[in-house]
C-alpha cells in the first residue's frame, strides 16, 4: 500500500505532504482544484510518461517521492530482487524528479534506475483507473490479454508451453522458406563457407606462430654477424693459445685478492665482487658456447620461413589482422558450416519437421483454446453477479472466440477473443466496443476490476472519476462495489458522487488557493463534522440547504450499514 506521498513544485502544487491509510480514501474538492494531479503524480511514480510541462513556473524541477510496503513475498519484492534492489526493512521508496529541460531521474530505495525500471516495479504496486481507463474495454486486441489474466495459473502455463512451441516452429518454418527462396545463394554461400574453412584449416596457423618465425628469420638473416660476435666474445673471455682471456685473468686476480682478504674488510669486499664477476663470466662462457654450438645456416629454412609468411599474411589480409582474429573467424565460419550442412543433410526432412512442429502446435493450441473456454464460462458467470449488484441485471455478458481462416495459427493462440454484450433483452449479441455507453463501460470494468483485485496482488488501486455519468441507485452501486474493493486493496478515489465519498474509510478535500499571485493545491483531511459538510455540498452544490446536510448524514449512516453487514458476512 502507499503509505505516504511527497509532491514538490509539482504543476499547481508548490508543496504537498500527506499519509495514506489502508482502506478506501476519497478525494473530493471543485472542478479544477487539482485532484488529478495528485494522480497524475502517483502515475509517474509507477513509471508514467513525464514531461517538463508538469514543473512548477518558476522552478528547476518536480520532485515526486511515495513509500510503500507490501505483504510479504509479494510480486513487487520478488521484482526487486530480480533487479538486485534492497529492500531490508520491508519498505519501498519511489522517488522521480522531472527537470525544467525533460530530464528525468528515477531512484527505487536510492538506487538510480531507468523510467522503464520504474515502471516494471510500479506496475506491481500501483494500478490507475482514469475516467478514460475503460477504453481498454474498447481495444478488442487486448480482451484476450484480460480473460488470460482472470483464468490464471493453468492458463498460463499452457500458454507458456505454446509460445515456446510456436517459436520452435516459426524459426524452423523460416529456415524451410529462406532456403527455399535461396538456393542459389545458400549453395554460393555453402561453397565459400567450405573453401575458407579448407584454407585456414588447411595452414594450420597456431597462436603466435609469426612472431616465433619473423624472430627466427632475423637470426639467420644476420647469421654472419652474430657468429662473428659470439667468436670475438668467446676469444675475448677464454682467451688464444698465446695469451689468457679475461675470464682467466679475472680469476688470478680473485685468487690473489682472496689472499689478502683476511686484513682489511674492503680487500674482503673486493676479493668478494671479483668472485661474483668471475661466476658469471663462466656463465657467460657456456652460454656463447652453446649458441656457438647451436649456431647452424640453413639457407633451406629462411627459404621455407619466407613462404610460411606468405601464407600468414595472405590469410591476415583476407580474414583479419592478426591470428587471433583469423582463429576467430575460422571459428564463427566453422560454426556456421556445421549449422549449414547440417541443414543440408536434414533438408530433406524439414518440411516433414515443420509438419510434425504445426501438429504439436495445433494440439497444444486446442488444449490452451479448451481451458481458456472453460474460463470463458467462469468469467461471463462472474461479470453477470457484480453487473447484477450494479443494476444492469439485463445485461448480458459473453466472451467470443473467432478463428481465422487465413492465419490460423497466431502467437497468442488459435483463438482471436473479443468481449460481447446484449443491453436489452431480445437483441442480438454485438461487439462491446460497438455498442456500449460511457455509463456502462464504467460498470463493466468496474465489473472486472472487482473480480480481477485479490488475483492481481496490487495493493494500491486508483480510481479517477469512474463513477462519472451515473447518478441514483446506481451511484449507490458503484460505491458499495469500490467499498467491497477496498477489502481487499488500498482504494484512492477521485470522485464527485456523494454516494462514493460517503462509502470512504478517510476523506481528503483538496482546494485551490491564491497566494502572492500563485495559484496553489491544499489537501486537507475531514473530521466526521467537516465530512457531513463536504458531501451535503456534492449533493447540492454551492447552496447547502439543511435538506442537504440530513442526506449527507443519511448517506453516511447508510455507509455504515453496509459495512457492518459486511463484516457479519465475512
Amino acid at each position: 500500500m502507499l503509505q505516504e506521498l511527497s509532491i514538490k513544485n509539482f504543476a499547481i502544487i508548490d508543496r504537498l505532504d500527506v499519509a495514506f491509510k489502508n482502506g478506501m480514501t476519497v478525494l473530493t474538492g471543485e472542478t479544477g482544484a487539482g485532484k488529478s494531479i495528485i494522480i497524475d503524480a502517483v502515475g509517474l511514480l509507477a513509471g508514467g510518461r513525464g514531461s517538463a510541462n508538469f514543473v512548477r513556473t518558476g522552478t528547476d524541477k518536480a520532485i515526486i517521492q511515495g513509500s510503500f510496503i507490501f505483504p510479504t513475498g509479494g510480486t513487487t519484492y520478488q521484482v526487486l530482487d530480480e533487479l538486485g534492489i534492497d529492500h531490508d526493512d520491508g519498505s519501498v521508496i519511489l522517488q522521480r524528479e522531472i527537470h525544467q529541460n525533460g530530464r528525468n531521474t528515477c531512484r527505487v530505495n536510492g538506487m538510480l534506475v531507468n523510467t522503464n525500471t520504474l515502471k516494471r516495479i510500479g506496475e506491481t504496486a500501483v494500478d490507475i483507473h482514469g475516467q478514460n481507463e475503460h477504453q481498454e474495454l474498447m481495444q478488442p486486441e487486448k480482451h484476450l490479454g484480460m480473460l488470460d489474466e482472470f483464468a490464471g495459473g493453468t492458463v498460463a502455463k499452457l500458454r507458456q508451453r505454446y509460445q515456446a512451441v510456436y517459436q520452435q516452429y516459426t524459426q524452423l518454418q523460416a529456415t524451410l522458406e529462406n532456403k527455399r527462396a535461396n538456393e542459389k545463394e545458400w549453395a554460393q554461400h555453402l561453397d565459400m563457407l567450405k573453401f575458407q574453412v579448407n584454407e585456414i584449416e588447411s595452414a594450420q596457423l597456431q597462436p603466435g606462430e609469426e612472431e616465433s618465425l619473423v624472430a627466427e628469420r632475423e637470426r639467420l638473416d644476420n647469421f654472419q654477424k652474430i657468429n662473428d660476435a659470439l667468436q670475438l666474445v668467446q676469444i675475448t673471455l677464454t682467451g688464444e693459445d698465446t695469451a689468457p682471456g679475461a675470464n682467466d685473468q679475472i680469476s688470478g686476480a680473485m685468487q690473489a685478492m682472496q689472499g689478502i682478504a683476511d686484513f682489511d674488510p674492503a680487500f674482503k669486499q673486493i676479493a668478494s665482487s671479483l668472485e661474483t664477476a668471475y661466476y658469471a663470466l663462466s656463465d657467460a662462457v657456456g652460454d656463447v658456447s652453446s649458441q656457438l654450438d647451436l649456431l647452424e645456416w640453413d639457407e633451406g629454412r629462411l627459404d621455407e620461413i619466407e613462404r610460411r609468411l606468405d601464407v600468414i599474411n595472405q590469410l591476415k589480409r583476407k580474414y583479419g589482422d592478426s591470428e587471433a582474429q583469423v582463429l576467430k573467424y575460422f571459428d564463427k565460419i566453422a560454426a556456421e558450416l556445421k549449422q549449414m550442412q547440417a541443414t543440408d543433410e536434414t533438408a530433406d526432412d524439414l518440411e516433414s519437421q515443420v509438419a510434425t512442429q504445426r501438429t504439436t502446435l495445433l494440439k497444444l493450441g486446442e488444449q490452451l483454446s479448451k481451458a481458456r473456454k472453460q474460463s470463458a464460462d467462469k468469467l461471463e458467470t462472474a461479470i453477470h453477479g457484480e453487473l447484477a449488484d450494479l443494476y444492469m441485471d439485463k445485461t448480458v455478458f459473453a466472451v467470443h472466440f473467432t478463428r481465422s481462416k487465413t492465419q490460423p495459427i497466431l502467437s497468442s493462440g488459435l483463438d482471436h477473443v473479443e468481449f460481447y454484450l446484449r443491453t436489452n433483452p431480445g437483441e442480438a449479441m454485438r461487439p462491446l466496443a460497438k455498442i456500449a455507453s460511457g455509463g456502462e463501460l464504467s460498470r463493466i470494468m468496474l465489473a472486472l476490476k472487482t473480480i480481477f483485485s485479490e488475483s492481481q496482488g496490487i495493493t494500491s488501486i486508483i480510481f479517477d472519476e469512474v463513477d462519472t455519468g451515473v447518478s441514483g441507485r446506481v451511484a449507490q452501486a458503484i460505491a458499495e462495489k469500490i467499498s467491497g474493493i477496498a477489502q481487499a486493496s488500498q482504494v484512492l478515489c477521485i470522485t464527485h458522487l456523494p454516494q462514493v465519498a460517503a462509502m470512504a474509510d478517510h476523506h481528503y478535500f483538496i482546494a485551490k488557493e491564491i497566494k502572492g499571485n500563485r495559484t496553489e493545491t491544499q489537501l486537507t483531511r475531514l473530521s466526521e463534522h467537516d465530512r457531513i459538510s463536504e458531501i451535503a455540498r456534492m449533493s447540492a452544490g454551492t447552496q447547502v440547504t439543511k435538506l442537504a446536510m440530513e442526506h449527507a448524514n443519511e448517506l453516511l449512516g447508510l455507509a455504515d450499514e453496509v459495512k457492518a453487514k459486511r463484516s457479519k458476512k465475512a
